[in-house]
């Protein structure tokens, strides 16, 4: 690098250092400029490409990438970067071959055949995913990003016996663990002993293995205290096992346990198996005076459904936009739904939170609650008084199945949560109430909607959440 003539350096220092305090068009600025002085600094063309790829100018990014390799083809981090920005636009077979490309001239980099082994495994090549993971490993024993992803495969695969301890390289834990003073538990006996669960992903995390308070209880825990989302405390206080619920809102200072761990990390502590998971249900209840609220709320014609003999179901058919993989999970609209809607005998009752604009045709009967709702408690009321829920994976799947209310689940084909595991139509973690519906193709949803309208047609005349 101190080949390049200095104004090109100084542009380039100034540059990262401009993009370190986020004015990334002034370090855009910058970089071109040390370009035009140094047409083949390649370390510049990086920089540049990845600022360009933050606000979506993909072709721009890819240009400056591939300029980048050929001025300097023997550095690893460009491919990295290229291929996987190739692989968050869907375009798989040419991220593959950036790889490949690179492993051409090192096949060292334990970051290299980990990025691989997520492509694979993207693309269902599980198995050579799995060998590119462990090649990385080999490589490195320490590299958590590898260790992280191989539990992805054998978590789906539903060997847990290895797979829990994958996840434990999971890379919030080290932020998470810096909130707590006291030890970390490691799966002892806690006769005598406090332990807190500490707070980590998603609601609808929090929801599926909450269930193992209880089971800290009877490892002789005299107190089990649990931190959640401000939008779960209200629920979780009908959890057993727990004798105190904490939000983030909660001020967290100036608390003493004797241990902290975890949800995520309980099977592992555990050692759940699939013949050992802890799946009996309910195990999360309606509050009686939230459920009574809102049974009053209920219009009276949709009060009157069970004399009817019409069968209610709620429907969500949208997660959160932030998770990494919504576009694919989340239904790109209502509309999709129309078979399912034109099912007759259903009285439809949404869920769903944020709209973004959609709206349902008129000619279809819906209840609209979901922007009613305050937090997740009010959630478990609506569908307490419910017949099933419908609903992509998010956390309101999790909280039917909780509370022991028929859920029939949307999976996307491209890159499904571990926790359905591969192929099944049931789940063990919710044994009774959740029948899996997939997708036989990414993308393909007409082939669900149509699937589940069938069963739907069933299901109101002979009862049968599973056939």
């Amino acid at each position: 690098m101190s080949d390049y003539p200095q104004s090109a350096l100084t542009l380039f220092a100034t540059g990262n250092q401009l993009m370190g305090d986020a004015e990334n068009d002034k370090a855009i600025a910058c970089f071109i400029q040390a370009l035009e002085i140094a047409p083949d600094f390649a370390e510049v063309m990086v920089n540049l490409a990845y600022l360009q790829e933050q606000v979506g100018a993909w072709n721009s990014a890819e240009f400056w990438y591939q300029q980048a390799i050929t001025v300097r083809p023997d550095v690893v981090q460009t491919y990295l970067n290229l291929g996987a920005m190739l692989m968050a636009r869907d375009r798989f077979d040419e991220a593959e071959n950036v790889y490949r490309q690179c492993l051409l001239f090192t096949s060292d980099s334990p970051a290299l055949w980990s990025n691989l082994g997520v492509l694979l495994a993207c693309t269902k090549r599980e198995e050579d995913a799995e060998d590119c993971y462990r090649t990385a490993l080999n490589l490195d024993q320490d590299y958590a990003k590898a260790r992280f992803n191989l539990a992805y495969i054998l978590l789906r695969q539903g060997r847990y016996a290895e797979g829990w301890p994958c996840m434990e390289a999971r890379d919030w834990i080290t932020r998470i663990s810096a909130v707590f003073t006291c030890q970390r538990w490691q799966g002892g006996d806690l006769s005598g002993k406090s332990i807190v669960i500490g707070f980590e992903a998603g609601h609808g995390d929090m929801i599926q293995f909450c269930r193992y308070a209880v089971l800290l209880r009877e490892k002789g825990a005299t107190k089990v205290t649990l931190i959640c989302h401000p939008g779960l405390k209200r629920l979780f206080a009908s959890l057993a096992g727990v004798d105190e619920i904490l939000s983030l809102d909660d001020n967290l200072s100036n608390r003493e346990w004797d241990f902290w761990t975890l949800p995520m990390s309980l099977p592992f502590h555990f050692e759940t198996r699939l013949e050992t998971i802890p799946a009996t249900t309910p195990y999360l209840h309606a509050d009686a005076d939230v459920l009574q609220q809102w049974s009053e709320k209920w219009p009276a014609q949709y009060s009157q459904l069970s004399s009817a003999n019409q069968k209610r179901i709620g429907l969500v058919w949208k997660g959160n936009s932030r998770f990494e993989n919504d576009a694919h999970r989340s239904l790109p609209s209502v509309t999709y739904l129309t078979p399912v809607l034109a099912v007759p005998g259903i009285q439809f009752v949404s869920l769903q939170k944020e709209l973004e604009g959609e709206s349902i045709p008129e000619s279809y009967s819906v209840l609209m609650l979901g922007n009613c709702v305050t937090d997740f408690a009010d959630t478990a009321a609506i569908i307490k008084q419910l017949d099933l829920v419908i609903s992509v994976d998010t956390a309101v799947a999790h909280l039917a199945g909780a509370l022991g209310v028929p859920c029939w689940l949307l999976v996307p084909d491209y890159k499904p949560d571990w926790r359905w595991l591969a192929y099944r139509q049931d789940s063990p973690w919710y044994p009774h109430q959740m029948r899996l519906f997939r997708q036989d193709s990414a993308g393909r949803w007409d082939t669900v909607m149509d699937e589940l309208a069938a069963a739907l047609a069933i299901w109101v005349k002979d009862g049968k959440t599973f056939s």
